[in-house]
């Protein structure tokens, strides 16, 4: 009987060290399953990451090209301010010359209308037509009519 309980106890401990070693096996497989998992897992995680960094080196690209678009419109647009600023400038300058002819010559013909010396009656017969037969162009019905213009004439 004895020996019967030994083989019984025997067996049962290989019953229980099977159970064990099925018991590691299984989770051996678990273990292998799960690293796998993470590995598998990781591998999607770093693609992820690689197409996040590709598409964010493609928008960077995008960016600096319409930013170098932007600064190029930018200095033309301002080589075209600066063209017109000059241009302007001298027109300026051209309107204020020729303001300042028109009253020279508007004074001459107010000191000429003004001067006694055209009104005297024994040239009034040669102020029209000079002694030498040509139209005199000091004659009273010229510089009786004065320039008419002003600066304002010349602004757009």
């Amino acid at each position: 009987m004895g020996s019967s309980s030994g083989v019984s106890s025997g067996s049962s401990m290989l019953q229980n060290s099977g159970s064990d070693e099925d018991l590691h096996q299984v989770m051996d497989q678990r273990k292998r399953k799960r690293m796998l998992s993470n590995r598998e897992s990781a591998r999607r995680s770093r693609m992820r990451k690689q197409e996040h960094l590709t598409d964010l080196t493609a928008q960077i690209g995008l960016l600096k090209k319409e930013n170098h678009q932007i600064l190029t419109s930018m200095n033309v647009t301002n080589q075209l301010y600066m063209n017109l600023e000059a241009e302007n400038s001298v027109l300026r300058a051209q309107m204020d010359e020729l303001s300042n002819r028109l009253q020279s010559l508007n004074d001459i013909i107010d000191c000429i209308n003004s001067s006694k010396w055209l009104f005297e009656a024994e040239e009034e017969d040669t102020q029209i037509i000079g002694g030498d037969g040509f139209l005199n162009p000091w004659s009273t019905l010229c510089l009786n009519q004065p320039i008419m213009a002003s600066a304002d004439m010349f602004m757009c």
